[in-house]
């Protein structure tokens, strides 16, 4: 699909899957390893990220960081709408449009699981566009697993924001 849409090669997949290991990795070091000259290497990553096929992400790593992790599935008839919802929750990492009985799938975390249930219960559960919703408690991050958390909650609008700042707050005092 990629590799004849976008002409991805097996120099390209070499590329790609040595910057994932090592994302810091030099121009240098990775012309050694698949035995191109160091320009090349600039360029073809240059071409993957205007591609937008490659693309460097910030964020807590999910494997290690200290934090519960829920996937919660939900049935709704407005997706749109409950997509826009999430969009705006700071402890909503990811969403996720699916097929079948279930057609949105989020990603949760907060330090406490408590709050990763009330948040569920408030946002989902009490939800008149949510015809039903199931809350799963992730057990296990496997591979490193780096995804973007906004704790500006400066910016929150969410009718559980003292809450949200607050198990925040309890998080870090804990430590």
């Amino acid at each position: 699909m990629i590799n004849d849409e976008e002409k991805i090669d097996e120099i390209d997949k070499q590329i790609i899957e040595i910057i994932q290991k090592e994302p810091t990795i030099t121009h240098t070091d990775i012309a050694k390893r698949v035995e191109r000259s160091q320009p090349t290497i600039g360029m073809r990553i240059n071409r993957l990220e205007e591609l937008g096929i490659l693309q460097f992400q910030a964020g807590l790593n999910l494997k290690v960081a200290d934090m519960f992790y829920a996937r919660a599935e939900i049935n709704t008839d407005h997706p749109e709408d409950l997509l826009e919802q999430i969009d705006k929750c700071h402890f909503m990492l990811n969403a996720f449009r699916l097929s079948g009985t279930t057609n949105i799938s989020v990603l949760l975390a907060n330090s406490r699981i408590s709050f990763l249930d009330k948040l569920v219960n408030f946002k989902f559960r009490d939800n008149p566009l949510v015809k039903e919703v199931q809350m799963n408690i992730i057990t296990e991050v496997v591979e490193d697993f780096v995804l973007p958390i906004d704790l500006n909650f400066d910016e929150c609008d969410c009718e559980l924001r003292n809450e949200c700042v607050n198990s925040w707050n309890i998080a870090k005092s804990e430590k």
